[in-house]
Formats: C-alpha cells, structure tokens, sequence
C-alpha cells in the first residue's frame, strides 16, 4: 500500500512538472520578445534619432511583423517612453554605483565623464530635439531625471568635495549644480554642435573637465592633473 502511494505521489509530481513545463515558456517568450523589441529599438533610436526611426524600420531589423511590435507596445510614443525609462535607470544605477565606489569627489566625476563619454559617442545629436518636439510624454520623464537625480548628484559631489579640501569653499551649490545641468543640454542645440567638428562625446568631455577646473582648489588642481594623465596614459596602452 505504501509503495502504491508512493507511485502515485510521484506520478503527480511529473504531471506538476510537464504542466509546468508547458505553461512556463511562453511566459519568458513574451518577455524575452518584449525586452528584444526594446533594444532594438534603443540601438536604432540612439544611431539614428527618434523621429527618423519608424515602426517598420523596427520590425524589419528584428525580423518580425509590426503587429507582433504592436502586441506589446500600442505604439511608437509608448516604445519611446519604455526605452527612455529603462535608459535613465540605467543611468541612475551607474550614477549611484560611481559615487559609492569612488575615492573622492574628482574621481567620481571622471567615473561618470567615462560613462558619458561612452553614452554619447553612440548617441544621435537629433535625440533630445526629436524627444522634445514629437514624444513629450518620453521628453518629461527625461527633465524629471535631469531636474530632480541629476542636479542632486551634482550637487551632493560639490559639496563632497568642498568637505574633501578638494574644491573652493566659496562656491555657490545650487548655482554650479543648476550650471552644470543645464550645460549637459549643450552639446544638443543644433546651433551648437553643428557649427563645430567635435562629436558629442568629445564637446561634452571638453565641459566637463572646464567645470571641474573651475570648482577645483589648489589641492584639487593637482587631482585632476594627476586623473588626467591616467586616462591618457589608458588610451595610450589601448592604442598599442
């Protein structure tokens, strides 16, 4: 009798198992094709721009139908909306891992310039003009992020470094915080980048490192002299 129920028990558990088994993977497909669909569509808006992307460019560079896009996002503007959430979390972890892991307040803004620098040497200059005109929905959720995590961050670095010796006592937080901010934006004007022969990448590392300068002490200074010379010194050995 014992080994009767034992049988039974165990063919219960294989038929948990199959039902399991069945029900599961088109869960995880669903995902899978959701989470594909967002990258894709982050890689071609980021190459390309927002407004010059269409659905159908989409759909055949992922090698499926638009209504299999449609499934899972009523449209364009909501696409938008996903990737621009999932970009400015992974910009916020990225923020908060630096800032935890840096020595001081100079290196934690070469940590973020690297990872900006990263971010925008991919970046089409048209994206936060066709964010701003066309999806405002997305180009909201963007200026709570700059508004609200970013001037923080920034702001918290300044005063980390003035407690460090690392930067000028009379600087102004919430002025520098808000000037630094805004200057972000800079590299985006059409009227800006387009009259220049650097990539984004390349103006936005150039403010960067103005800014730094101008809140360092002599001590900070140095710093930086010193941070800087081991970037170049990486780019060189990467060279080779």
């Amino acid at each position: 009798m014992k080994k009767c129920y034992q049988r039974q028990n165990k063919l219960l558990e294989t038929l948990v198992t199959i039902k399991v088994s069945v029900v599961l993977p088109p869960i995880m497909t669903d995902f899978d094709t959701g989470l594909r669909i967002k990258e894709k569509a982050r890689d071609l808006f980021m190459q390309y721009g927002l407004r010059s992307v269409s659905m159908d460019d989409i759909a055949g560079n992922l090698g499926m139908s638009k209504k299999t896009i449609y499934q899972y996002y009523a449209d364009k503007d909501e696409l938008i909306v996903a990737v621009i959430n999932k970009e400015l979390e992974h910009n916020q972890a990225n923020c908060e891992r630096d800032s935890a892991s840096s020595d001081n307040a100079v290196h934690e803004i070469f940590l973020a310039m690297d990872m900006v620098v990263e971010l925008f040497s991919t970046m089409n200059p048209s994206l936060i003009f066709d964010m701003q005109k066309y999806h405002p929905n997305a180009y909201l959720k963007f200026l709570q992020h700059k508004n609200d995590f970013l001037y923080n961050s920034i702001r918290d670095n300044i005063a980390r470094g003035i407690r460090e010796g690392l930067y000028r006592e009379d600087v102004n937080l919430d002025i520098m915080a808000r000037y630094r901010v805004e200057s972000i934006m800079l590299p985006f004007s059409p009227d800006f980048h387009i009259k220049l022969k650097y990539n984004l990448a390349q103006i936005e590392e150039e403010l960067i490192i103005h800014f730094l300068f101008g809140l360092a002490s002599p001590k900070g200074y140095k710093l930086i002299l010193k941070y800087q010379q081991e970037r170049i010194n990486l780019s060189n050995n990467g060279k080779k």
